[in-house]
């Protein structure tokens, strides 16, 4: 008698990681191009949201596959990838009025990433487990990278003179590309070759936790599928960026906002599910994931999106303004502060959590009212 083969019923494989992809191509195919009505336009917002969220939850089945750090990384590459196509599709349409763009989304991403989800991972962490541990070691390398990533591409920019205004000449946008990009190779390097201990979870006894305290990865052909998916979704998210480009603008000026705050949406959008990702690792007292995810998103978000915004100007019209002016740079000045005596430790409390988080609302609050 043959024995029948059991299959896998179709809801079970057709679940919304796997539909919002195909879904936003096909909405991508209807609207390119074309202008979109307010209603059309929320729908389609919908639906970006919903392929950001998706791609980042391919990514984190891959990453659960290659396992940690490896897979914070991953998800770092894949937001920054939506991060440098949002904002290059808004400074092609935007012009000269955009020339801030860059600057305003790479600083509200290194502080939604140093104050918002590291502010909330400790909370969570700590409202659940009493005091978080981690291993200061690998953190502590990790922010001295993202400080200086963000001192030489978004404060000395105020500073030089070879250019007018608070930007760099060619030369030295050149040179500021290329020393961010070894400093994220360099780092990478360490992450995942040299120092990879640095960076895994340790249990309060400072006991490494190893990736057999995970649960089972997923298959071959699991990763293989969230993979395809992962770039459907990126290449959807890239073109409903363009269609939704004008939109964005419309209701931050219709809000009676800076344009600036522009950047601030762009951060928050492509950080929300980085978001949920360290708030769940935390819940799970698996702190150090929660700052590899911080850290390394602020790390790419400077380190891969200036070089590429660099590369992009041949291209671009109009002047590219990267240096922050003097209320940003005392946020961002505090920020590495109370960064440095959060992470020292190697512990932290609520306490740690609630100033982070303060420091993040001062920065919006801030940017809706300069």
């Amino acid at each position: 008698m043959t024995p029948q083969v059991r299959r896998r019923p179709l809801s079970a494989a057709l679940t919304w990681t796997t539909a919002v992809p195909v879904l936003a191509l096909v909405v991508l195919a209807l609207t390119w191009g074309r202008y979109l009505p307010a209603v059309l336009s929320v729908l389609v917002a919908v639906v970006l949201i919903g392929a950001v969220l998706a791609a980042v939850h391919h990514a984190e089945v891959v990453a659960h596959r290659v396992g940690e750090p490896f897979g914070s990384l991953v998800l770092a590459v894949a937001v920054t990838i939506i991060e440098v196509a949002l904002i290059v599709t808004l400074m092609i349409s935007g012009g000269d009025d955009t020339a801030t763009l860059a600057r305003d989304t790479v600083f509200a991403a290194v502080m939604i990433t140093c104050n918002g989800i590291l502010g909330l991972s400790i909370l969570l962490g700590a409202l659940r487990h009493g005091t978080v541990s981690f291993n200061a070691e690998g953190t502590g390398a990790a922010l001295a990278t993202v400080t200086t990533l963000a001192v030489l591409s978004l404060v000395l920019p105020t500073f030089t003179t070879a250019a007018s205004g608070p930007q760099f000449s060619p030369g030295q946008l050149a040179f500021a590309a290329v020393a961010s990009l070894a400093l994220y190779g360099a780092f990478v390097l360490t992450q995942t070759v040299r120092h990879r201990d640095f960076f895994l979870p340790v249990a309060e006894d400072g006991r490494v936790l190893t990736d057999d305290d995970h649960a089972d990865p997923p298959s071959a052909r699991a990763t293989l599928t969230s993979l395809g998916l992962l770039l459907v979704a990126l290449v959807a998210v890239v073109g409903l960026a363009k269609v939704e480009s004008p939109a964005i603008e419309d209701a931050v000026a219709a809000a009676g906002f800076p344009q600036s705050f522009v950047g601030v949406v762009i951060a928050l959008l492509v950080l929300l599910p980085e978001s949920i990702a360290a708030a769940k690792s935390a819940r799970r007292n698996r702190l150090q994931t929660s700052l590899n995810l911080a850290f390394g998103s602020a790390m790419a978000s400077i380190g891969l999106t200036i070089p590429a915004i660099a590369l992009a100007t041949i291209w671009l019209d109009g002047p590219l303004l990267l240096g922050l002016g003097s209320t940003q740079v005392v946020l961002l000045g505090v920020t590495v502060v109370a960064a440095v005596l959060t992470v020292v430790p190697g512990r932290a409390t609520r306490l740690q959590g609630v100033v982070h988080l303060a420091l993040l609302a001062s920065f919006v609050f801030l940017a809706v009212n300069p």
